[in-house]
């Protein structure tokens, strides 16, 4: 009998990781830049203070190793509880029904318009994935959508795989997508904004060839998962994670059982109160601003959120349980971007929001406190894995930063940039900045350790700041989705029960397309008058 090879689990995979990032720690000398504060957009940022590394004594990591995943536990406690509180929230919720309903009216629709011509040939399917990636690739690409999509993975997984496809695909329409639209960054503040900011280039300037750009990554992006998800719809056992995804088919057989709509006297209860909250913060708040890139739009969007949860609230009570339940989820991922946009929300008031949806959704089943504690325990147990995988994968920062040797990278790579003409060098920034992201994916943090560096660099070469800004915009996106280091990443595929081997294996054919693509979309900077550059 023919012995079959067994790849390692995930957490062995990083542990390897964190281990030959320890051994890194033995041959590159530790090193360190002077670093100052300075003011980039109103915000303080520490930067690298030019011509200021000096080498120091290295601190080779030993038994360090084993306490890298309590110091990654620690570094990413936001995230990992976050992942928590959200597997919790949908468990409650899930006990309703109400996503399996939404899915099963959702696909009932999208038969209906194969009715028309012209959808038909198109594929009712293809326009939906193309839809969704296009609005998760525009949230990345205004504000830097990132932390948010795990709480979506939850929701089209099962809807992926409903329609006939993965949960590749599912992770793609979401995750994949906000990606496209953060390597795009048309407005983005966390990159684009710091990195013009500390290049001292008027801020989101030159957007006209970075929508282009945009639109290319989309294309092509988009291109990619629709050829990939039409080969799983022929042949779904094709799928990489097809055991995988046993658990969200069988969920879904689970949930194809005959359901009974009712409405409990308690939704109404949640019904009024909901309303009357939500009405009280339109009045408190009656104006909103909602800031989109450089850009800020006023609007009464509180009042007029408060005003649709009223009138569809009632009419999805009226309907039953699980569409009332399902308009909550609807409300609750709206005020997540009106949260996020006009008041600067980040994990902590996106986990309350949706620890709220799940309260309201067990007091709308007319579930007692015990009960609703005890799904909430359980939706935890569920997840539980893939937070503690978020903790293991930030021990690898942990043991990089405590061995000193992340300043001696970026030391000697800037260093092998000197001789270069400007295609090379720009190809070089772009590679340096790729690399680099594979152990810094924060890109605020990234933009403000080298974008002093990179522009001062640029100018002695002749290149475009605002080539270096692009350089760092793509060397910055598209490894997001594939470094291990990304807290994010590794919290989306635990989520979606994507083994971190399986997803490296299907997304590196399309990481080295986009890298390629990367790469042309740099050159016009450097041989073509642009606006902006």
């Amino acid at each position: 009998m023919a012995n079959t090879r067994k790849f390692p689990h995930t957490y062995v995979i990083i542990f390897s990781f964190i281990l030959f990032s320890a051994i890194l720690t033995w041959f590159i000398p530790g090193g360190e830049f002077e670093r100052d504060l300075i003011n980039v957009n109103g915000i303080e940022r520490e930067v690298i203070k030019q011509n200021s590394f000096e080498f120091t004594e290295s601190r080779p990591q030993t038994w360090e190793i084993f306490s890298a995943f309590y110091e990654g536990f620690v570094d990413k406690a936001d995230i990992i509880v976050f992942i928590l509180i959200i597997g919790g929230a949908f468990w409650i919720m899930n006990e309703s029904r109400a996503i399996d309903v939404g899915i099963l009216s959702f696909l009932k629709i999208s038969r209906r318009l194969e009715r028309f011509r012209f959808i038909k040939f198109l594929g009712v399917n293809n326009i939906i994935i193309t839809t969704i990636m296009l609005i998760f690739s525009i949230f990345g690409a205004t504000f830097g959508m990132s932390e948010e999509t795990i709480a979506f993975i939850i929701i089209f997984v099962p809807l992926s795989i409903s329609m006939g496809y993965d949960s590749i695909t599912g992770v793609a329409m979401s995750f994949v997508a906000a990606g496209l639209g953060f390597a795009g960054a048309l407005l983005n503040p966390f990159t684009i904004g710091i990195a013009q900011g500390l290049s001292s280039l008027p801020l989101f300037s030159g957007i006209e060839y970075r929508f282009f750009c945009w639109i290319v990554i989309n294309f092509i992006g988009i291109a990619w998962v629709l050829r990939y998800a039409s080969r799983i719809k022929k042949n779904p056992h094709k799928s990489p994670v097809y055991a995988e995804d046993e658990y969200w088919r069988k969920k879904g057989a689970e949930s194809n059982e005959s359901i009974k709509y009712y409405t409990p006297r308690a939704s109404w209860w949640t019904y009024i109160i909901l309303s009357g909250i939500l009405i009280s913060f339109a009045i408190l708040h009656p104006i909103s601003t909602l800031n989109v890139g450089n850009s800020a739009y006023v609007a009464p969007v509180l009042p007029v959120l408060a005003g649709l949860f009223a009138i569809t609230g009632f009419i999805t009570a009226r309907k039953s349980l699980h569409f009332f339940i399902l308009n909550l989820l609807i409300f609750t991922l709206l005020y997540l971007i009106a949260g996020v946009m006009g008041y600067g929300w980040y994990i902590m008031e996106i986990a309350t929001l949706f620890f709220v949806m799940g309260i309201f959704s067990g007091i709308a089943m007319q579930k007692s406190p015990s009960d609703i504690t005890n799904l909430f325990i359980a939706g935890v147990k569920d997840i539980l894995s893939a937070a503690l995988v978020v903790g293991l994968a930030g021990g690898i920062l942990f043991v990089l930063e405590n061995g000193r040797i992340i300043d001696t990278l970026l030391y000697y790579i800037a260093l092998s940039m000197a001789d270069f003409g400007k295609t090379a060098s720009i190809g070089m920034m772009y590679i340096f900045q790729t690399m680099i992201n594979i152990v810094i994916p924060s890109g605020s943090a990234k933009a403000a350790l080298t974008m002093p560096m990179m522009s001062q660099f640029s100018d002695l070469i002749g290149v475009s700041r605002q080539a270096t800004v692009m350089a760092f915009q793509f060397g910055d996106g598209f490894t997001n989705m594939i470094t291990p280091t990304s807290a994010i990443l590794i919290a989306v595929l635990g989520v979606a029960r994507i083994p971190y081997n399986k997803w490296v294996k299907w997304i590196t054919p399309f990481m080295i397309v986009l890298i390629i693509l990367g790469f042309l979309l740099l050159l016009p900077t450097v041989f073509m008058e642009l606006n902006g550059f």
